[in-house]
């Protein structure tokens, strides 16, 4: 079945979901890689071959300037002798929860409410495979309760973070039939800049091209989700959440993949990918539009270039396929475009870091009206519509250990 009869197949419509994101933040580390940066590291680390002078072609293209990642690429961890799995895993649970209770914090704080209110945890990564999951030390460190109901998502790669609002929003909507208060904390976290030599040691002992470490960058993200039964008054809203969909297109799962390997991570993402996101999304849009009354004029549904997009920066082509098929401007994407460019592809923590990259001053008036979009291992499409009720972000994506302020 094509993804356009997928998409149209019979679904419940969205009445009020009294759902809402009472905050929202993202938290990057705080070392720069620069193509400069990347460059001399493949060079320090690896000779001369067609693979490597190709990928360092590769990455001089992808539009990202600078990227973030949780070891710096001159570190002693990153050279020499490539890491391990369980090294690598160990270094995720150091860094990389610090980095989730940072954004987690935040979003926390915007949202004014006490941590002892939260009901729920879902979280979700690829880049970390420990057993009790990095959710488990990200609840200890910021005092949740033992009895915080937590569930991680796997396997869900780039998409991880509305899959994980997905799941949210779901467990909301089960509170709330039993008149229950829901304040679930959704966290993504992804060290991808740590499959570094993983791929390159593959790429030097197969001689093929391995373009993920171009793109993959570090980062975590985290928004706070309330059913709105018991929340304060005074609480203003983020963003309502109106309404959510999931297509897994056909016989694509091959086409992305990030699976454990003895060394690390490696990546798939063939060049199919922004054809696929291209012809995927556009269906879903038109099936999940219609189906939110609130977004209705005279039983008409608005079309694509009357929202806002935070469409995930999986790639350069990924955005401008997408944005072509569906006649949105560069300006419909502004917040994608710049995450992209300054930050890379964080995988799943990204999306709602161009979410709240939206809220700041410099993106100029939003739309009322806004669409989260981002794609993940399936091909997994991830479609979320938001109202914007709170337009200006308390906080902008801060260096977690520095604590210097970052526009981006």
């Amino acid at each position: 079945m094509s993804p356009a009869k997928l998409a149209t197949a019979a679904q419940a419509s969205f009445p009020d979901t009294d759902l809402h994101i009472m905050g929202i933040a993202a938290e990057y580390p705080e070392h720069i890689c620069s193509t400069q940066d990347f460059k001399e590291f493949c060079l320090r680390n690896y000779p001369r071959t067609p693979a490597l002078e190709k990928l360092l072609m590769v990455h001089e293209n992808t539009g990202i300037e600078t990227r973030r990642t949780a070891c710096h690429f001159t570190d002693p961890f990153l050279n020499g002798t490539s890491p391990t799995i369980d090294q690598l895993s160990d270094f995720y649970l150091k860094y990389g929860v610090e980095l989730a209770v940072g954004a987690s914090r935040k979003a926390i704080e915007e949202w004014g409410g006490d941590v002892s209110e939260i009901t729920h945890v879902v979280a979700t990564t690829c880049t970390n495979s420990a057993n009790p999951g990095y959710d488990y030390f990200v609840a200890r460190e910021l005092g949740l309760g033992d009895r915080v109901e937590r569930t991680l998502l796997h396997g869900v790669g780039c998409a991880g973070g509305l899959t994980a609002l997905r799941t949210a929003a779901n467990i909301a909507l089960g509170a709330s039939f039993m008149q229950r208060p829901a304040r679930i904390l959704v966290i993504a976290c992804e060290l991808s800049s740590l499959l570094v030599r993983s791929e390159l040691d593959s790429m030097q002992e197969t001689g093929e091209l391995r373009i993920g470490v171009s793109i993959f960058s570090d980062g975590a993200s985290a928004v706070l989700l309330s059913n709105g039964i018991g929340e304060s008054p005074d609480a203003k809203p983020v963003y309502d959440l109106l309404g959510w969909d999931h297509l897994t297109v056909p016989e694509t799962h091959a086409e992305i993949g990030f699976d454990v390997h003895p060394a690390g991570w490696k990546v798939i993402l063939t060049p199919k990918v922004p054809a696929i996101t291209a012809t995927g999304a556009p269906p879903v849009f038109a099936s999940l539009v219609p189906r939110i009354p609130a977004l209705l004029t005279d039983g008409v549904a608005p079309g694509a270039a009357d929202f806002d997009w935070a469409l995930h920066p999986g790639g350069a082509k990924v955005l401008t396929s997408v944005q072509k098929v569906l006649g949105l401007t560069t300006q419909h994407l502004r917040a994608s475009y710049e995450t992209y460019r300054t930050k890379g592809n964080s995988s799943s923590a990204t999306i709602f870091s161009v979410m709240n990259r939206l809220r700041q001053p410099d993106m100029g008036e939003g739309r009322k009206n806004v669409v989260a979009c981002a794609f993940g291992p399936g091909v997994a499409i991830e479609m979320a519509i938001l109202k914007r009720v709170k337009d200006v972000a308390p906080h902008a994506d801060v260096a977690a250990s520095s604590g210097s302020s970052d526009s981006g």
